[in-house]
């Protein structure tokens, strides 16, 4: 048997600290607990997790601070935990870089669920080949590169937009609906709000089709949504 999977609880909450450190290693995973912002920072850059649960709100540094900094040197998976219901929390969280959030008071199991769909996403994968590009009109994403161009220019994305990005190109002329858009780019069978889809197509068109003046993501009322030529 391998090594068991090592998860950070960063949590300020003894009590839900506690239960969720038991819980996690009920199911086998190997624990370790912080309470503050600035220690947990520094704990994860010098020692070694699989996955981190971070508590928005905490002493010193929050949780969102802490993701955007993790982010500039780490891919280690980050999901939010906080007790704000706010869609802009949630995409706030997501945009610095959290691979998914469970606002509080939540599920044991969907954070399993959760927590082993982050790991599977992070999962060491086939390499891309090199000159593999997707194309819709003048729209080029090149997945071995992480890069995306429209005439020749380039357009920066966040990782959550590139993925939604990716998904429309690789299935273009497609009609996507919202529940297959949230299990695939955020990486779980979603339970909660759909129009976190919605934010993050207002996102790529500000970007995409109104920067270049040309339309790309089509709405399909009552459906969701497509890319087509």
């Amino acid at each position: 048997m391998g090594e068991p999977i090592r998860v950070f609880i960063v949590e300020d909450e003894r009590r839900i600290a506690r239960f969720l450190q038991m819980e996690l290693e009920h199911e086998g995973f190997r624990t370790a607990t912080e309470a503050n912002g600035r220690k947990a920072f520094e704990r994860i850059m010098q020692e070694e997790y699989d996955l981190v649960l971070l508590d928005l709100m905490l002493p010193d540094m929050d949780g969102m601070e802490i993701c955007r900094r993790v982010r500039e040197v780490s891919s280690i998976p980050i999901i939010m935990l906080t007790a704000r219901g706010e869609i802009e929390s949630k995409v706030g969280g997501l945009d610095l870089g959290a691979d998914d959030y469970m606002t509080k008071p939540f599920d044991v199991q969907e954070l399993l669920a959760r927590i082993r769909a982050a790991l599977r996403k992070h999962a060491p994968q086939e390499a891309v080949p090199e000159g593999e590009k997707l194309v819709v009109k003048n729209l080029v994403l090149y997945p071995g590169r992480y890069e995306v161009q429209v005439g020749g220019q380039n357009v920066e994305l966040t990782k959550k937009e590139y993925a939604l990005l990716e998904y429309l190109m690789r299935n273009k002329r497609m009609v996507l609906n919202r529940d297959q858009i949230l299990q695939t780019v955020w990486g779980y069978d979603y339970v909660g709000d759909t129009n976190v889809v919605d934010v993050y197509i207002r996102y790529l068109r500000s970007k995409i089709d109104d920067r270049f003046h040309e339309k790309f993501i089509h709405t399909v009322r009552g459906v969701g949504y497509v890319i087509k030529e």
